[in-house]
């Protein structure tokens, strides 16, 4: 993944907080399901964006949010005030050792240079901590999702095949596994012009030449026009969300 890429979303920092899909209740709490039973759970919500998953932790414990990019992190703040929001990245994390219960990526883990993301995790992290990798995608399996990523003919992050099935790359300081892995749905209601709206905050859109973007996106309105599915006022879009799961040995 390109720097120019991964340091993108700043600039549609306010679209992103709008127009960007939250997180299941059922996908968080699987993520956390060992950590059940600590008391006062210290959690750091990882290249936090402007707060999508910051938002499904505050009920669960102490949240602390760390995020790269300035634009990203005053949306940040100014949506959620009352968070411990912090500058910093997943190769220069601003906490001290042993400091959090559970480290939580949502959205960003293919951003991240593993080998070095991986030393900063096991240092912040308890033992028996929780690393969780979440991401939201829309559903391949579904026929006129694939079609409508074919009509944009983009390159997407967050759409893996239907067979695919994602995984942690392996780390001494960690445990990873088969039963480490579930899927839930998450869907979306929206129309042509939402679901547009949420395309614009994608890094391919955001570093795409204008009038190959503006193509891409007319050529989506015209296929959903024409499909069923998706030819009314709102309709709903069939996202997942993948999570990884990992712990510290």
């Amino acid at each position: 993944m390109t720097t120019s890429r991964a340091r993108s979303f700043g600039s549609a920092a306010a679209a992103y907080a709008e127009h960007r899909p939250g997180y299941p209740t059922e996908a968080v709490d699987w993520a956390l399901e060992p950590l059940a039973g600590r008391p006062d759970l210290q959690l750091l919500d990882l290249a936090a964006g402007t707060g999508k998953l910051t938002e499904a932790l505050a009920p669960r414990g102490a949240v602390t949010a760390v995020e790269p990019d300035p634009a990203m992190l005053a949306e940040l703040r100014a949506r959620f005030p009352e968070v411990d929001a912090r500058e910093g990245s997943a190769q220069a994390i601003p906490l001290p050792d042993s400091s959090v219960d559970a480290v939580l990526v949502g959205q960003a883990w293919h951003w991240f240079d593993p080998e070095r993301a991986y030393a900063e995790l096991a240092r912040v992290l308890r033992p028996g901590g929780v690393l969780a990798a979440l991401w939201n995608g829309d559903d391949a399996r579904v026929e006129w999702v694939r079609g409508f990523h074919e009509a944009g003919r983009w390159r997407s992050t967050v759409v893996r095949a239907p067979d695919e099935v994602p995984e942690l790359p392996a780390h001494p300081a960690f445990c990873t596994g088969p039963d480490e892995y579930a899927m839930f749905a998450n869907p979306v209601p929206t129309t042509v012009d939402g679901l547009v709206a949420t395309l614009r905050t994608h890094s391919w859109a955001l570093t795409s030449d204008p009038t190959e973007r503006e193509a891409a996106f007319a050529r989506v309105r015209a296929y959903l026009a024409a499909r069923p599915e998706t030819s009314g006022a709102e309709f709903v879009l069939p996202l997942v969300t993948d999570v990884l799961r990992a712990l510290r040995r």
